[in-house]
């Protein structure tokens, strides 16, 4: 994934945060702003639900990550985040079909009639993978721990605790963002915040 911002292209922008921070409530909220917004971690699941992906899987892990037909993803977490050399493994086989689905998703939006105001990217771990660059400008969405705590609680998914442990704090991921944002209120607070930093980023 390469950045630079070519004539004509809205702002290309990566969103990140601490873990239950926000950032999915604030990538909707730019979405309602104008931007075109995609999620790395949906585009994962796409690349997971791909006959390519399940096929590779299943010859590298067998039967118990594919049932059905289909990638177990909770299977799938249970097996790489514990052991180091089989995350890498499969972040060296997803990473760059992403890159590539995403490049293939920008020059989409540059072929429309009316652009979009920015283009967002929500990658959960823009900084641990030295993506900033990538990027015309980065935005991290914080929130007080106890608020992540309980929002981390409610979902319960496999891996949290190993993704947690891999990511910068969320005050080391503000000190290297372009742009902050404090994600203690309710939607509405959240989206004038977006609104505030959609036109930043576009000036």
């Amino acid at each position: 994934m390469t950045g630079g911002r070519a004539e004509g292209r809205p702002p290309f922008v990566g969103l990140t945060g601490g873990m239950a921070a926000g950032k999915t409530e604030a990538l909707g909220a730019l979405e309602r702003l104008g931007a075109a917004t995609i999620s790395s971690d949906d585009v994962v699941h796409e690349l997971l639900a791909s006959d390519e992906v399940r096929d590779l899987l299943a010859e590298r892990f067998g039967d118990r990550v594919v049932h059905g037909g289909e990638v177990d993803r909770s299977a799938v977490a249970e097996v790489v985040f514990g052991d180091s050399h089989e995350r890498e493994w499969l972040e060296g086989e997803l990473w760059p079909r992403v890159g590539r689905r995403i490049a293939e998703w920008r020059d989409e939006l540059a072929e429309r009639e009316e652009p979009p105001r920015a283009a967002v990217v929500e990658v959960p771990l823009l900084f641990e993978a030295g993506m900033k660059d990538g990027f015309d400008a980065t935005v991290a969405i914080v929130a007080p721990e106890r608020l992540c705590e309980e929002r981390a609680a409610d979902r319960g998914h496999a891996g949290i605790e190993s993704r947690a442990s891999r990511q910068l704090s969320q005050e080391e991921k503000a000190a290297r963002a372009n742009h902050v944002v404090e994600n203690d209120g309710d939607l509405g607070d959240l989206e004038r915040k977006m609104a505030a930093v959609l036109d930043a980023v576009r000036r």
